[in-house]
């Protein structure tokens, strides 16, 4: 049996799309993934630095940095999580820091606080990839637990 060249060339177009990170995915990484910071201090830093906002430009809330590279919080849309709720939840805490606003959601520059923590993450995963960090959470829900 033949496959036509322009079938092919659409299953192999359709791979490397699939293949490839999306952009909330980019999103995530940018807004969430950082292995460097080692200091509470920085979330002023790297807020402006990543110019991480709400949607109509002012200062976000809070925002989680999770102290680790892309590969393992990948990883927990895979093997290294399981289904909770329509997200997925580490099987594995983290160490995060948590950036919590001290001044007006408009007022600039956005000035924050932070924490350092480790916690089992809460993310929403899709084809995947992490896109959604929903929450952190102190202990894994008992029916994980081996």
């Amino acid at each position: 049996m033949r496959i036509p060249f322009a079938c092919m060339l659409l299953l192999l177009l359709s791979a490397a799309v699939l293949a490839q990170p999306n952009e909330r995915y980019k999103r995530f990484i940018n807004q969430h993934i950082n292995n460097k910071m080692t200091n509470v201090k920085k979330c002023d830093q790297e807020m402006r630095n990543r110019d991480i906002k709400t949607i109509d430009n002012k200062c976000k809330e809070t925002n989680t940095f999770i102290l680790s590279t892309n590969k393992p919080v990948k990883a927990i849309c895979e093997k290294a999580g399981k289904p909770f709720g329509q997200m997925t939840v580490s099987l594995q805490p983290f160490p995060i820091i948590v950036c919590e606003l001290k001044s007006d959601v408009s007022s600039t520059p956005c000035q924050y606080s932070g924490k350092r923590l480790t916690r089992y993450l809460v993310i929403g995963c899709e084809n995947g990839f992490p896109v959604h960090f929903d929450r952190d959470l102190v202990n894994l829900p008992a029916h994980f637990e081996n």
